[in-house]
């Protein structure tokens, strides 16, 4: 048996919103959304699973500011002392508020940049992938309802056009 992706097309972000409830509460699974922007509240009308990115952004977090603490210490402390403005640098604590503009820049450093990193990896985004978005217009002013079916899609058709969908379409998966 085949299975096909049904595509359900709207042309409203708030009919997109109602839709996506109605079809949740007729037990159908959708697979994806295609929008042109973030719409709020999809993601709870889905029944996504709430991001962890915040966690991975907390922990990057840690390790810019434990590179940066360890940075400074080789630089500044362990490898060559300096005594500058006539402040010795002979323990890393004595001296460690001049090192928190340092260290507030590299948490936040590495927080940012891996943080995209991660996003961009975790959406198949990074350089060199293929296009995942089966309709270009979905770029512009469509949003697009992806549902998979594994035989008849008829009913599922049905209920995407009774949920708003201006337009139905099935291909192959």
């Amino acid at each position: 048996m085949s299975k096909k992706l049904i595509h359900g097309l709207y042309n409203d972000d708030d009919v997109l919103l109602s839709g996506v409830k109605a079809l949740r509460e007729k037990g159908i699974r959708i697979k994806e959304v295609y929008t042109p922007f973030p719409v709020h509240g999809l993601d709870h009308a889905m029944g996504l699973a709430p991001t962890r990115l915040s966690i991975a952004g907390f922990i990057y977090g840690c390790i810019g500011l434990t590179f940066a603490i360890s940075m400074m210490y080789y630089m500044m402390i362990a490898n060559w002392p300096q005594n500058i403005g006539g402040k010795p640098n002979f323990t890393y604590f004595l001296n460690m508020p001049a090192f928190v503009p340092i260290m507030f820049e590299c948490t936040v450093l590495f927080a940012g940049h891996l943080m995209v990193i991660t996003f961009l990896i975790r959406n198949g985004m990074f350089p060199g992938s293929e296009r995942q978005n089966p309709d270009v217009r979905t770029t512009d002013d469509m949003f697009m309802v992806e549902i998979e079916s594994d035989g008849n899609g008829d009913h599922i058709a049905e209920a995407l056009k009774a949920s708003g969908a201006v337009e139905v379409n099935e291909k192959e998966a």
